[in-house]
């Protein structure tokens, strides 16, 4: 029996051809090229993570802080003003930001939004030092 030439492979054969990948492979898989310093690849993989969920925090975060350090200010900013959106509760979200403005040099930016953070750290640690009133 031959083959012919240009024959599509069978549909269970494309199956093992089309690896799938959850957003949680992708984010793993970049944190991975991150710690080697192979930023864009790093960078590639969160994309990934994020085409299948662009809310992901994690990926949000690590994508940002790619672009950190690749000198990508404005990216960074960008992606950090994301991350806010997507948890606007996340005081780590604010203070990167921070970090990101400070890095770009845009000082009165980056200590608004290191106030917000402070504000949320504080009113967390009100609430967790809440004590249940006796009645």
């Amino acid at each position: 029996m031959s083959s012919r030439p240009g024959r599509q492979p069978s549909r269970q054969r494309q199956s093992e051809l089309v690896e799938i990948v959850s957003k949680e492979d992708s984010y793993n898989q970049g944190m991975e090229f991150f710690v080697e310093d192979k930023f864009d690849e790093a960078a590639a993989a969160y994309l990934r993570a994020l085409d299948e969920d662009p809310n992901y925090a994690d990926a949000l975060h690590a994508l940002a802080m790619t672009y950190s350090h690749q000198e990508k200010f404005d990216q960074a900013i960008e992606v950090g003003k994301r991350l806010i959106e997507a948890t606007p509760d996340d005081e780590l979200a604010y203070t990167s930001l921070s970090i990101f403005y400070q890095q770009k040099g845009l000082i009165a930016e980056a200590e608004a939004v290191a106030a917000k953070a402070r504000t949320l750290g504080w009113k967390r640690q009100l609430s967790d030092n809440k004590v249940p009133t006796k009645s």
